[in-house]
């Protein structure tokens, strides 16, 4: 790893009080970020709204709200200016490309997560991996 990356791994129970410390993460990561010369504040924002939108998805659809399960959080930045986002559970996975959009006139908010991020991030997968599941969000940070 070169002086210029970012590594931050993060395990934490399977429990949504520690949504809003992840958020918190992925916000102070971005507005640290000297050499993304975009808006910062919003690329905090942004941050924020899919590590917590992936973290209630792994809390409570993969690890099903079970509290002795972990949720796993990789966030690295490489030399090449591109961020990457890994949020790994141990749920029986789903395909992510079968979520419809969601329907927001609805009461019901199923699908929104995926969207969300979806529409945040510049490449988003999802794939089994050592008996169980990653989330792979990427977002290029140069302009």
């Amino acid at each position: 790893m070169d002086r210029n990356s970012i590594e931050v791994d993060i395990k934490v129970p399977n429990q949504t009080r520690y949504l809003s410390l992840i958020g918190r993460i992925g916000e102070d990561i971005a507005k640290e970020l000297d050499r993304f010369d975009g808006d910062r504040e919003t690329l905090a924002y942004h941050l924020n709204l899919v590590l917590t939108e992936a973290m209630v998805n792994a809390i409570k659809h993969a690890n099903a709200n079970d509290p002795d399960k972990m949720v796993h959080v990789y966030i690295t930045i490489s030399d090449q200016d591109v961020l990457i986002i890994k949020v790994y559970d141990a749920g029986q996975g789903f395909d992510i490309n079968t979520i419809p959009p969601p329907d927001f006139d609805a009461l019901e908010d199923r699908g929104r997560g995926i969207y969300i991020i979806k529409s945040l991030m510049d490449t988003v997968k999802y794939d089994r991996i050592n008996g169980g599941n990653v989330l792979e969000m990427t977002k290029s940070l140069r302009c």
